[in-house]
């Protein structure tokens, strides 16, 4: 028996070392002209087209910059493709308290980005800024400072909501963790 090299995988390809398998892998490169990193990002070549071009990270990083989902619509058609987007993806807006239907940049929802509006704040706003402009703005609108003023009583209301919703968004980012 000499000669014989005894195999090293025992039967079991898994123990094999990492790159011991024989076959060349195939490497698809960046379409971008010029760029020779491997293409492992798809993006549309245009709206509802199934045609991908295929990027390197960084080349699809501006790739994306520069999207314009609406480019080349009128108004109207703008309008309702943006209505049967909203329509199509209303089930994660709904799941967004499960935590794997948001972001996952800590940014802030929608909601919490018109409550913010509506109280005068910016998107950076903390909890005691909240707090403040809330007490603030409540207090010149307040029912019992206007008694029968219908106006003042819509806005106290709109303030309400809008407090409402960005102390349950905090309370839900406490939660979380």
């Amino acid at each position: 028996m000499t000669g014989a090299r005894r195999s090293m995988d025992w039967g079991f390809p898994r123990w094999r070392a990492y790159g011991g398998a024989r076959e060349a892998v195939q490497v698809r490169i960046c379409d971008r002209h010029g760029c020779d990193e491997p293409g492992d990002c798809p993006a549309p070549k245009s709206p509802n087209s199934k045609d991908r071009w295929y990027f390197c990270q960084q080349h699809a990083a501006e790739y994306n910059r520069k999207w314009d989902y609406f480019e080349g619509l009128d108004k109207e058609e703008a309008a309702e493709r943006a209505r049967t987007e909203q329509r199509d993806n209303a089930g994660y807006a709904e799941a967004a308290h499960y935590g794997w239907g948001g972001s996952g940049d800590g940014s802030r929802s929608a909601d919490e980005m018109r409550a913010l509006e509506v109280l005068g704040l910016e998107a950076d706003a903390d909890d005691n800024a909240i707090k403040k402009a809330w007490r603030e703005r409540a207090k010149q609108v307040h029912p019992d400072v206007k008694p029968g003023d219908e106006a003042a009583a819509a806005e106290f209301q709109k303030l309400q909501l809008a407090y409402e919703v960005l102390r349950q968004a905090q309370e839900r980012r406490e939660w979380r963790g």
